[in-house]
């Protein structure tokens, strides 16, 4: 074999090394990461749950997320349990180190794998809930959160529970686009806080799951997906869930059906949707008062509208009686009253207080019968001058001292 021979055949040679390496490495690089993943998601798996509430007569399916394993505390979306207070939750099952993904699963076994959940404070600018479960089953974990918020081109992971699939406890990867501060509304209301953008897209079921980081690490909990852009997802920042679990924690309100069964007042839906109760007055006569059905807030103050018609005008009320009632509405110890014309030109005459919503069912009661009480001594006074007989003694003045 010439000289020139064995230099062509020692190159091919260490071409064909070259070429070998070079392909061992990239098996490598694909495989580290497929393996990394996969390795994430068993870990993350223990700290992620399955949430079905009640809202307004509806089963809501949502995600969660455990934080606290020693107080068995788990965090989820605000809009996930609405006014709901109470929830069922499922930690994965697990067959051969693998998930049982299958829901009918779940439903046929609740009594042995639903764990029971109170809501015990939400924060619905931040759309956070925070729930306690009576217990843990042995496999689960918390999760442990990042010490700081994730940056774009950061890789993220997360678990959820999407309607759009059959199955339970589905991966989804994705990449961090931004991080900032963002207000914006959503059914749930009004929100504030600093979110998470990933092109990481985000089903309704998806909602109060795990986003982590290539660590494993809590890095955002599943929010919203954009309406107006492709694959834009939003999640609540780890720093909000930090600021809502060091904050002190105020208790959720009931939902309005359980306060009025608390309080035992009976009630009935009005077309409207509120709530009205029929009180009866020291002249046997029954005076109606109305209760909101969904709670209003700003930041943290949650309060419920309660309110009764004392009367309805046919033309606008007189520069007397106007006077009167702004009189009255700086003595009067709940609420105020207001006059409001209806497009057909008629004026409501209308008492209104408003009660915080986490105010006992006694406080509730109490409220609603001030309201009834104060309605109808106005009504007398309302009624028109010559259908009464004129008298210098205000009824309202012994009542509203």
């Amino acid at each position: 074999m010439g000289a020139t021979m064995i230099t062509r055949f020692s190159s091919r040679m260490i071409q064909r090394g070259l070429g070998a390496a070079l392909a061992a490495v990239c098996l490598l690089s694909t495989a580290a990461p497929a393996w990394a993943d996969a390795k994430i998601y068993q870990d993350v798996l223990n700290s992620t749950t399955w949430v079905l509430t009640k809202v307004q007569g509806k089963t809501s399916s949502g995600t969660g997320v455990l934080i606290d394993a020693e107080k068995k505390l788990m965090v989820t979306n605000f809009h996930v349990v609405g006014d709901s207070r109470t929830a069922i939750i499922f930690f994965p099952a697990l067959k051969d180190d693998r998930p049982i993904v299958e829901r009918k699963h779940y439903a046929d076994n609740i009594k042995t794998l639903g764990i029971r959940g109170r809501v015990i404070a939400v924060d619905r600018k931040r759309d956070l809930a925070l729930v306690q479960l009576d217990k843990l089953p042995e496999n689960a974990a918390a999760i442990k959160m990042a010490e700081a918020s994730p940056n774009p081109g950061d890789a993220i992971e997360s678990i959820g529970n999407p309607g759009s699939s059959e199955a339970l406890w589905v991966y989804t990867s994705g990449t961090v686009r931004a991080v900032y501060k963002k207000q914006f509304r959503t059914g749930a209301g009004d929100h504030d806080f600093t979110v998470v953008e990933t092109q990481s897209p985000i089903n309704t079921g998806d909602s109060g799951g795990p986003v982590v980081n290539t660590a494993g690490e809590l890095v955002a909990i599943s929010q919203a997906i954009s309406q107006n852009g492709r694959l834009v997802s939003y999640s609540v920042d780890v720093t909000e869930v930090r600021k809502f679990l060091a904050s002190p924690w105020k208790p959720a309100p009931l939902p309005v059906t359980d306060v009025l069964t608390a309080a035992e007042l009976e009630s009935t839906q009005h077309a409207s949707g509120h709530y009205e109760v029929q009180f009866e007055q020291d002249d046997k006569t029954k005076q109606t008062v109305f209760i909101t059905k969904d709670v209003e807030y700003f930041e943290k103050a949650d309060t419920r509208k309660i309110w009764a018609l004392a009367a309805t005008l046919k033309t606008a009320p007189k520069l007397e009686t106007t006077m009167k009632l702004l009189d009255q509405n700086g003595r009067t110890k709940l609420g105020s009253w207001s006059i409001e014309q209806t497009p057909q030109g008629e004026f409501l005459v209308i008492y209104c207080a408003k009660l915080d919503a986490t105010a006992a069912p006694d406080a509730l009661r109490s409220t609603m019968e001030y309201v009834a009480k104060l309605t109808t001594i106005m009504k007398k006074e309302l009624v028109p001058q010559d259908a009464k007989t004129a008298s210098n003694t205000d009824p309202l003045d012994d009542w509203l001292k």
